[in-house]
């Protein structure tokens, strides 16, 4: 963990116990001005911590999108804290002390949460490494839409759904836009190549994943392909 990853004024992080390879040390709820934000899987012992962190007392329950990992234990929450609403908000609305931004991509229903100049990103933004985007659901083209869209904001700290706090967000902004673009490169760069099948476009363009990430990582490919397709950028004899 970074030594700088501590709760800012205001806000603390209750970490839920659902690690994995996608989820890093597992999802992040966060609760701030009486409001829960992503209350992660429906599992008793975090339900029970997010409350306590709450000091018993939640107004609303607001959500980034509507994964299982982020949002699975809202019902149950809303019902220990007495019936309190739960929403997905759209782009614009003001809920609780919050605003939402439409940042679809990861997911089409994805928002962030702005409160003053920090930012809850959901799995728009990670506090380590890319994030997954899965092709049908996830669209690449929109999601680096939404980083633009963030980056244009004067942001101080990003509270995001997996990994530690962010608080240089326009550096981490930049970052992701470059590793999407890179990998893009990369990509166009293979198939120009001649590399057509789904582990000769892997072995050139994500060389650098590891093995068990592999699967996610033919995911995020064809996320990619879909959106040179879109683009009228793939070779006639590949599709997406």
């Amino acid at each position: 963990m970074q030594d700088d990853d501590h709760d800012p004024a205001g806000v603390v992080r209750v970490r839920a116990p659902n690690p994995s390879l996608l989820t890093l040390d597992g999802t992040n709820t966060y609760v701030t001005g009486g409001w829960v934000v992503d209350p992660g899987p429906g599992l008793e012992g975090h339900l029970d911590a997010v409350l306590a962190a709450a000091g018993g007392r939640i107004e609303g329950i607001a959500l980034t999108h509507l994964h299982a990992d982020h949002a699975g234990g809202a019902a149950a929450l809303a019902v220990r804290a007495g019936g309190v609403p739960v929403v997905l908000p759209s782009d614009g609305a003001q809920l609780g002390p919050f605003r939402a931004l439409a940042t679809p991509g990861h997911a089409p229903d994805h928002v962030c949460l702005l409160l003053g100049r920090t930012c809850f990103t959901g799995d728009a933004v990670l506090g380590e490494g890319s994030v997954f985007m899965s092709p049908g659901e996830g669209s690449l083209a929109d999601y680096l839409d939404s980083l633009r869209r963030l980056r244009g904001l004067d942001l101080e700290l990003l509270c995001p759904g997996h990994g530690p706090y962010v608080r240089d967000p326009a550096a981490k902004l930049d970052d992701y836009i470059a590793h999407r673009l890179e990998r893009e490169r990369l990509l166009v760069e293979a198939l120009g190549a001649g590399a057509r099948t789904e582990g000769e476009l892997l072995d050139r363009a994500w060389s650098d994943v590891a093995p068990e990430l592999r699967p996610a990582a033919a995911l995020t490919l064809r996320a990619h392909l879909e959106k040179l397709a879109g683009e009228g950028r793939l070779p006639p004899d590949r599709r997406a």
